[in-house]
């Protein structure tokens, strides 16, 4: 059984994001400007729900991959199955554009996002981050986008894994990065 109080956990990424050393943020996540919230998969619903209720809405925005998602879908909806037969090697390609090449991507919509979270001067929070399992985005590619890595506002990411010694398994399945953020665990 799991000990760990989800408000609690909550409110000490709170006072890390609120206090006056958020350089401590940097030093702690390789110069990166992100906090993983960790939280085991099967706890995630208690984590939003702690979210919800403490974070003020005055200085979070919470932004839910899940609805970024079907948003994405409905956006795509006359090119989806179309894309999906052209990219039957590569269906990740679909959600992340590679690199050099240009497109409206699930990638996009979650950093268009968090800009806008920024430029509404309110500490951007991801919630529902597994739906990014199977779309060939990983963590790193929003930690170490430039929007983020320059804000003066760090970026929270609810993080559903477990630890399996030093290592951290997104979902408990494939190996995740924890470069360029600190982890709260």
């Amino acid at each position: 059984m799991n000990l760990i109080n989800p408000e609690n956990m909550v409110l000490t990424t709170m006072r890390l994001v609120e206090s006056d050393e958020k350089s401590h943020i940097r030093l702690n996540a390789n110069g990166g400007n992100s906090i993983l919230l960790v939280c085991e998969p099967d706890r995630e619903l208690d984590y939003i729900q702690a979210i919800t209720k403490l974070m003020p809405e005055d200085k979070y925005q919470v932004i839910d991959l899940g609805d970024l998602l079907c948003q994405f879908v409905e956006q795509n909806k006359a090119d989806l199955e179309e894309m999906f037969d052209l990219l039957q090697g590569s269906p990740h390609q679909i959600f992340k554009t590679p690199d050099g090449e240009e497109g409206s991507d699930y990638l996009g919509l979650i950093l268009q996002a968090i800009e806008s979270s920024l430029k509404a001067d309110k500490i951007p929070v991801l919630i529902n981050t597994g739906t990014l399992y199977g779309s060939g985005i990983g963590s790193i590619h929003i930690v170490e986008n430039d929007l983020v890595m320059r804000a003066k506002l760090p970026l929270i990411m609810l993080y559903p894994a477990t630890w399996a010694q030093d290592t951290l398994m997104f979902l408990g399945k494939r190996p995740a990065s924890k470069y360029r953020c600190m982890v709260v665990k």
